[in-house]
C-alpha cells in the first residue's frame, strides 16, 4: 500500500486532536456503532482533565488506496521533547493556526523545528466558522512567520486550506460546500512526498528509536520509523547508541502497527512504515535497532537543553506517611530515573547527600505533570522552588529568555506593562490592537521574572488576559529580580485548624486552608498583609465563661481560603519555603536550611 507520514502541530487549544477524531472518523476508522470518546488521543488522565496533549501519540488512517500515518504533538513548548523527537518519523507537517488569534507562541516553537528538518507544510485554518475569525490575517501571519524561520522558495509556497476541526470540514476555498475532510485527506496524499526509505527497502534493517512505552504482557516496546529494509517476527537484531557502541542483542517478539486508535500484530515491517517493536530489555529512545551485521548508529535530532531546575525530596513533615505509600528516597529515585530515560527532555542529578534530586526540565507546567503523575501513583514529595539554570559564555553569566505574547483588555495593558519591564527586567518588543478593547503586548522577559508571574498576572487583568511564553534566547545576566512581595503566616502549633482562632485572625491576611484541617508547626497557612513572615495560633479556641456579655454569641463566618493548583503552589513559595505533595494533598512550609546551604542560596542570589 502507498504510504504518507505527516505530523500535526500547532499550538496549544487551537485543535489538534479535534481535527484527528474526525479524520479517523470519516476515513472509515471506526465502525458505525462503536463508541468513541471525544477527544480520542487524549487517553491521559491529565490530558483529559486539563483538556492539553502531553504525549506524542500515532494512529494512522485509509484514503482511497493510501495509508496515512498521523502523529498529534502537543502544542505547549514545556513538552516540546516529544515534538523533536517525533518529527524525525515523518515526512510533512499540517500546522492548524486559529483563525482567529493566529500564529501564537509554541507555532513559532513546533515551526522552527519542521522547517530546520526541511519538512513542507501544509496550513490548515482551522475555526474559520468563529465569529471572530479573520482568516486572511491568520494566512499572511503564516507566511511572515515561516520567513522569519528562514523557510526556503519551496517550503514558502505552501497549500492552504479552511476548516473547522470540530465541524469536520476542510475547504480549498472560503465558501466551499462545507461537507467533509476529503479536501484535506487529498492534499495530504498529493503534497506529502512517499517515504524515502522505501527506496532502501533491500538494504539491511535499520530503525531509529523515538518513543519508549511498556506493556503489561509483552514489557518493553520502543516505536519508531524503519529508515532501512525490512524485519520480521523472531529476527535477531542489536541496539547501538548515539556513539555506535553495542548495547545488547535480542529476539524481536512482537511488531505493532498503527490501525485507526489500537495497535494490531504484524509479521513484518517495512521500510518507511511507523511501527512498534518488542524484545529488547535494555535499549532506549535515541538508540538504533538494527541488523547484526549494520555498525554505524542513525544520527538523532538534538534536544533543545532543559532551563529550570527543581529539587525533589523525601517528604519529612510531621504528617508524613499518611497519605501515601511511596515515601523512601530510593524508590523516589527510581521513579525519576524511569522517567527520564522516556522523556528526553528531563535530566535527573543526585544531590551530595543522595537524600533529593535536582530535576531539570523545560518548564513549570512539565514539572507539575510529572508532580501529578507520580501522586497519583502514591508517592510523597517536598518540591523546592524552580530555578532557572545559568550558563557561561566567554566569561559571560547567560540566562534564558523567554518571548511572553498577552493579549489583555486595552484597561489593564498598563499594569502589565509594568510589571513586566519594570519589576521583571523584561525588555518590551512589540505593542499593537487586537481587537476591539484589546491589545497583543510581546516582550522579551528572564524566565526567572516568569517564575510564579501567572496568577499575579490574572489578578491584575481580573482573569481576562491571556499569556502565552516560549523559550526566545540567551542573554546576559539581568541582575537580581525581586521575588514574591508579601510574607507568610505560620502556624506555631501541631493539631487541628478552629474556626474561632481563623476568623479572629482572617485581617492579617488571606488564608488557604479552613476549619478543622490538620496543621504542624512551620506550615504556611496563609498570605499576610504585609511583606514580613508572621507566626499564628490556628488552635486558640474561644474563652468559655459563665458570664453573657455583648458579642459573646456572634455567629462565626469564614472567608472561603484560597485554593492552589500544584503549578500554583510551586510558583508561589520563595526559596526558603517547600511545596508538600501527597496523594490527598497540597501544603506549603518553611523548610529548615543549615549555615552551609544559607550560604550557597546567598551565593547564587549573588
Amino acid at each position: 500500500m502507498d504510504l504518507r507520514n505527516i505530523a500535526i502541530i500547532a499550538h496549544v487549544d487551537h485543535g489538534k486532536t479535534t481535527l484527528v477524531d474526525k479524520l479517523l472518523s470519516q476515513s472509515g476508522a471506526f465502525r458505525e456503532n462503536q463508541a468513541v470518546a471525544e477527544r480520542a488521543m487524549d487517553n491521559n488522565d491529565i490530558e483529559r482533565e486539563r483538556g492539553i496533549t502531553i504525549l506524542a501519540k500515532c494512529t494512522s488512517v485509509e484514503w482511497k488506496g493510501t495509508r496515512i500515518n498521523i502523529v498529534d504533538t502537543p502544542g505547549h513548548a514545556d513538552f516540546g521533547g516529544e515534538v523533536e523527537r517525533i518529527l524525525s518519523m515523518v515526512d510533512g507537517v499540517c500546522l492548524l493556526v486559529d483563525a482567529a488569534e493566529g500564529p501564537m507562541p509554541q507555532t513559532k516553537f513546533v515551526c522552527s523545528k519542521a522547517l530546520a528538518l526541511g519538512l513542507k507544510p501544509i496550513v490548515v485554518l482551522n475555526k474559520v466558522d468563529k465569529p471572530a475569525a479573520e482568516p486572511d490575517r491568520a494566512l499572511d501571519q503564516v507566511f511572515d512567520l515561516f520567513a522569519n524561520l528562514g523557510a526556503d522558495d519551496e517550503q514558502l509556497d505552501f497549500p492552504h486550506v479552511y476548516a473547522s476541526g470540530i465541524g469536520g470540514w476542510a475547504d480549498n476555498v472560503l465558501d466551499g460546500p462545507r461537507e467533509n475532510l476529503d479536501a484535506l485527506f487529498d492534499l495530504i496524499v498529493d503534497h506529502v512526498k512517499t517515504p524515502k526509505q522505501v527506496e532502501r527497502a533491500d538494504e539491511p534493517f535499520q530503525m531509529l528509536a523515538t518513543t519508549l512505552g511498556a506493556d503489561p504482557f509483552i514489557g518493553r516496546i520502543l516505536t519508531g520509523r524503519v529508515e532501512a529494509g525490512r524485519v520480521k517476527v523472531g529476527d535477531s537484531v542489536k541496539a547501538l547508541s548515539r556513539k555506535g557502541d553495542k548495547i545488547e542483542q535480542f529476539r524481536i517478539t512482537k511488531i505493532l502497527a498503527f490501525r485507526g486508535l489500537s495497535q494490531q500484530p504484524i509479521e513484518e515491517a517495512e521500510a518507511g512504515d511507523i511501527v512498534s517493536i518488542a524484545g529488547m530489555t535494555k535499549a532506549t529512545v535515541a538508540d538504533t535497532i538494527c541488523a547484526l551485521d549494520v555498525d554505524k548508529a542513525i544520527d538523532a535530532q538534538p534536544i533543545d537543553p532543559p532551563t529550570i531546575s527543581v529539587t525533589f525530596s523525601i517528604n519529612d513533615s510531621p504528617l508524613a506517611g499518611k497519605d501515601g505509600s511511596k515515601v523512601q528516597s530510593r524508590i523516589i529515585r527510581e521513579r525519576l530515573l524511569k522517567e527520564a530515560e522516556t522523556n528526553v527532555a528531563i535530566r535527573v542529578e543526585d544531590t551530595p547527600g543522595g537524600e533529593a534530586f535536582v530535576v531539570s526540565g523545560r518548564g513549570e507546567l512539565q514539572m507539575g505533570v510529572l508532580i501529578e503523575n507520580m501522586r497519583r501513583e502514591g508517592f510523597e514529595l517536598s518540591i523546592s522552588r524552580p530555578r532557572v539554570i545559568f550558563r557561561e559564555e566567554n566569561g559571560v553569566r547567560m540566562e534564558p529568555i523567554e518571548e511572553v505574547i498577552i493579549d489583555v483588555d486595552d484597561e489593564y495593558s498598563g499594569v502589565v506593562i509594568e510589571k513586566l519591564t519594570g519589576h521583571r527586567k523584561g525588555d518590551l518588543a512589540e505593542m499593537r490592537p487586537a481587537g476591539v478593547g484589546k491589545t497583543r503586548i510581546v516582550a522579551h522577559v528572564p524566565s526567572r521574572g516568569l517564575i510564579g508571574y501567572q496568577g499575579e498576572f490574572m489578578t491584575d487583568t481580573r482573569g481576562n488576559g491571556v499569556l502565552n511564553r516560549i523559550f526566545h534566547d540567551w542573554a546576559p545576566y539581568k541582575g537580581p529580580i525581586s521575588g514574591r512581595r508579601q510574607g507568610v503566616l505560620i502556624s506555631m502549633e501541631n493539631g487541628t485548624s478552629v474556626s474561632y482562632a481563623l476568623w479572629k485572625l482572617e485581617d492579617r491576611g488571606k488564608f488557604f486552608i479552613g476549619a478543622q484541617e490538620a496543621v504542624y508547626q512551620g506550615m504556611i497557612l496563609g498570605e499576610h498583609n504585609r511583606d514580613n513572615d508572621l507566626e499564628i495560633n490556628p488552635l486558640k479556641g474561644k474563652q468559655l465563661t459563665n458570664v453573657r456579655a455583648s458579642g459573646t454569641d456572634e455567629a462565626v463566618r469564614l472567608t472561603t481560603p484560597v485554593r492552589m493548583s500544584l503549578e500554583e503552589a510551586i510558583a508561589y513559595i520563595d526559596d526558603d519555603e517547600l511545596v508538600e505533595v501527597t496523594p490527598k494533598a497540597v501544603r506549603l512550609r518553611k523548610r529548615y536550611l543549615d549555615p552551609h546551604e544559607r550560604k550557597r542560596m546567598a551565593k547564587v542570589e549573588a
